[in-house]
């Protein structure tokens, strides 16, 4: 599939606090309110709390000591720029005995991290952190606007997602004699979509499939091949902290008043009118209705969580209210949602650290509930 079909809006507006970033060799092949809020439960260790986490891994070659890699792919493959691993250092996976029970300690988790358009790693640093803290593993990927925008119309980038794809399958299958599972954790309908190209290179693959035991949608999950939201992302993308998306409804009036954002409007005006071209070719169009269409009624039976907000003034909230309600409707049991209120795109942990925490403990103990169930 054409990259120009996956990738869609984001947003970035405070850069979490920078911490290094290490490499790891490639592996061996409401108003904060929700009708369907979770009951109080933590997959934290005791000696962690959902609102603090402890620095970052300072050992990230020191995988834990079930986590078997390849000895040639360790001494002399290369750094894969598609996508860094990120483990969880000197805890065994998932030590949750006092959360989900002891039958569940033998799994082995990684988390997906799939970036919104334009996000760096270092942008995802405290996800990865708020994982690792939990015992998961994590594996980020991240896309460039010029992915997307540059002469092959991000065929390159297709190639990325499709090798992502091929190393989840090498890690899921080579396991050691030991559970391995994994969670996806998406951002805007960037990630979204990146996770529906995965699903659609795994669609042959039904071992792995079942291996997948639940997907976090932040700020994404809008279905509408809509140019208006194309270049609202991706204006926002280039922006960055001069969009106005970036900002919360009261502090985009604070700042209209000193700074009307005619650069803004100007980019939002081509961008659409690029789009409205683009999206309309015949094979863009049909390569991104297939992946949409996966994500409509072909996901996993797992666990879903849309974590949204009517604040978002890229993606719009009630077509993402609608989509949930389609996904119960065609029969998927465990969908959940949370409308974080008055957060900007892509930026409800910033705002809302505890709450965000806590939802995510809580959809995580939904999901390793599942395991050895499908």
């Amino acid at each position: 599939m054409a990259t120009s079909a996956y990738i869609l809006h984001s947003s970035y507006r405070r850069s979490p606090t920078s911490l290094p970033l290490y490499h790891l060799p490639r592996l061996s092949r409401q108003s904060v309110s929700s009708p369907h809020r979770f009951p109080s439960l933590s997959l934290l260790s005791n000696n962690h709390h959902s609102s603090k986490f402890p620095s970052f891994n300072p050992f990230p070659f020191s995988a834990p000591p079930n986590f078997s890699i390849s000895a040639d792919r360790l001494l002399f493959g290369n750094q894969n720029s598609s996508f860094r691993w990120n483990f969880a250092h000197g805890a065994t996976p998932i030590d949750q005995r006092n959360s989900i029970g002891a039958s569940h300690t033998d799994s082995e988790v990684a988390v997906v991290i799939l970036g919104w358009l334009g996000a760096k790693p270092k942008h995802l640093r405290r996800y990865v952190e708020m994982y690792n803290a939990r015992g998961i593993h994590a594996v980020t990927f991240v896309a460039s606007v010029m992915d997307v925008l540059s002469f092959d119309l991000g065929r390159k980038l297709e190639e990325r997602v499709r090798s992502l794809a091929d190393e989840l399958a090498a890690w899921l299958s080579d396991h050691g004699g030991r559970d391995r599972i994994l969670i996806f954790h998406t951002f805007s309908n960037t990630g979204w979509l990146a996770y529906g190209a995965i699903l659609d290179n795994l669609k042959d693959r039904q071992d792995l499939l079942e291996k997948i035991k639940g997907c976090v949608v932040d700020s994404g999950g809008d279905p509408d091949i809509d140019p208006k939201v194309w270049a609202a992302g991706f204006t926002t993308a280039l922006l960055k902290k001069s969009s106005s998306a970036t900002y919360s409804s009261t502090e985009t009036a604070q700042s209209n008043k000193s700074h009307p954002f005619c650069v803004e409007t100007l980019m939002l005006g081509a961008f659409e009118k690029l789009f409205s071209f683009l999206l309309n070719l015949p094979d863009v169009n049909r390569r991104l209705r297939k992946i949409i269409s996966i994500l409509s009624t072909g996901q996993p039976p797992c666990p879903q969580l849309y974590l949204y907000s009517t604040g978002d003034k890229v993606i719009p909230f009630r077509r993402v209210e609608t989509f949930i309600d389609e996904q119960r409707k065609n029969g998927k049991q465990h969908v959940f949602s949370f409308d974080f209120g008055s957060s900007p795109h892509v930026d409800h942990y910033r705002t809302f650290p505890d709450v965000y925490a806590s939802q995510l403990d809580n959809f995580l103990k939904e999901c390793l509930s599942f395991v050895g169930k499908l």
